[in-house]
């Protein structure tokens, strides 16, 4: 960390030396070919004026839009994406709709444990009863997902921590191994902790079917409208390609495009990561392959593996390795090439899949994606307001438990914005300190040398 500060120091003369370039690839994802027929909307065309501006087209912008839409019907709120509603990670993720705010973070009281369970379980909740409110298009499973320990020892420790979680009326269970076979047969699994209010769903598809909810509220919508630079002040300025946006407040949506922007560039990083699917199984194919119940499950390693299955049968699966992700030069956010090109990759994290469920073999390989994460080095996400004038809000560095922070963003923003927030302060991403990111070269180098020697992920 102490070598990470010092080089920090050199990211005045680092940004003249290695600007960024804003890439937006387009999304190949297996969540994509649900909405086969979307047309992006209009670009902006002319000079506007706004109460709000939104930068991003996710999660958290739609999010945004959504909730302070509801809350101050009489301001005048636009929303900007670069390419299409859903092309960030929002619409390339693996499909995990997870409770908890990271991965075996600790935190500081009994109190603590259970208002964060219990705030991303009202974000799910939240999330649902969207859907169910404006009775939209999704596929989704609500029926659990899991956790599971390849060690022996680390599964006793689990074991012990459910028994503590639900003393504080925290409702997961611990599966032994048998038990855990009775959900999905997974080979190598000591055990296994099972949260019963986590699911799966596809994102992609809530945020495509949020637009014209959006445009009933009066949200204006321009995708295909990249934002180029943003000049802060009482009013601030955002250049498009071809207008100009005054704004007297604005929301970063952006994720790990963020950098481009000129905002975090020392605290979220972009990270590539690969995800692939079958095609639909059949209800007989996914019982000989071992899967029972349950939308899906992480394994207990540093790179961590998941899977989920579908409403439809998809078997989706990331993770596993190294080679499952990439940190490019320069925080570059488009995967170059195509899924060919990186198909070793692909390979390595299928043969980690044929590890767990050896029987999956029998069925190919249909779609292979990659998606561009944003991360931090504590792997906390960022959310809260900053600038001289206090008008910038954010939301920021999911760390891959977006599918829940990030639909729960806009309404944490919107309470920031109305000084009603007291329910957030204290929680772990709101306004958070976070672990500075050296700039290149020493950023590339330090991904570089540190995964391929310890095989792990860099974390403060």
């Amino acid at each position: 960390m102490a070598a990470a500060k010092v080089a920090s120091a050199t990211w005045p003369v680092a940004a003249k030396i290695f600007p960024e370039i804003l890439e937006v690839d387009e999304n190949k994802s297996l969540w994509a070919t649900y909405t086969p027929d979307y047309q992006a909307g209009d670009s902006l065309k002319k000079d506007i004026s706004v109460d709000l501006a939104i930068i991003g087209g996710g999660f958290t912008g739609v999010s945004t839009a959504y909730h302070f839409s509801r809350s101050y019907p009489e301001k005048r709120v636009a929303l900007f994406e670069a390419k299409i509603l859903a092309n960030g990670a929002s619409g390339r993720n693996g499909g995990m709709m997870l409770n908890w705010v990271t991965d075996h973070l600790q935190f500081a009281s009994d109190d603590m444990t259970q208002r964060v369970y219990n705030t991303t379980h009202d974000g799910i909740k939240t999330i649902l009863t969207i859907i169910d409110r404006h009775n939209l298009d999704v596929s989704l499973r609500h029926d659990g997902s899991l956790e599971v320990y390849t060690d022996s020892q680390r599964a006793e420790t689990a074991h012990a921590e459910v028994e503590h979680h639900q003393s504080l009326g925290i409702p997961v269970r611990f599966l032994d191994a048998a038990d855990l076979k009775k959900y999905i047969g997974l080979e190598g699994a000591s055990g296994a902790v099972l949260d019963p209010n986590a699911g799966q769903i596809n994102g992609l598809q809530l945020v495509r079917g949020l637009r014209p909810v959006l445009i009933e509220q009066g949200v204006e919508i321009y995708e295909q409208t990249p934002i180029l630079k943003v000049r802060e002040g009482r009013e601030i300025e955002l250049e498009t390609p071809h207008a100009t946006v005054k704004a007297k407040a604005i929301v970063l949506a952006t994720n790990g495009y963020t950098g481009k922007l000129g905002y975090f560039r020392d605290a979220v990083f972009p990270l590539h990561s690969h995800v692939s699917a079958t095609a639909p199984l059949t209800k007989e194919q996914q019982q000989s392959i071992g899967w029972h119940q349950s939308s899906g499950y992480a394994d207990d390693y540093d790179r961590i593996s998941y899977s989920v299955m579908t409403k439809e049968g998809n078997l989706v699966f990331g993770g596993g390795s190294n080679e499952s992700y990439a940190y490019l030069f320069n925080n570059r956010t488009a995967y170059p090439g195509t899924p060919e090109s990186a198909m070793s990759s692909f390979k390595k994290m299928e043969n980690t899949l044929y590890d767990y469920l050896p029987n999956s073999k029998a069925f190919p390989i249909k779609h292979r994606w990659t998606g561009t994460l944003g991360i931090t080095l504590k792997r906390n996400n960022l959310m809260g307001v900053r600038g001289d004038h206090r008008n910038v809000f954010y939301a920021v560095g999911y760390c891959g438990h977006g599918v829940t922070l990030a639909n729960l963003s806009g309404k944490v923003i919107t309470d920031i914005y109305s000084g009603d927030d007291g329910q957030w302060r204290g929680l772990p991403f709101y306004q958070p300190d976070y672990a500075p990111i050296p700039p290149e070269p020493f950023r590339w180098l330090g991904y570089q040398f540190f995964t391929r020697v310890t095989g792990k992920s860099p974390r403060a």
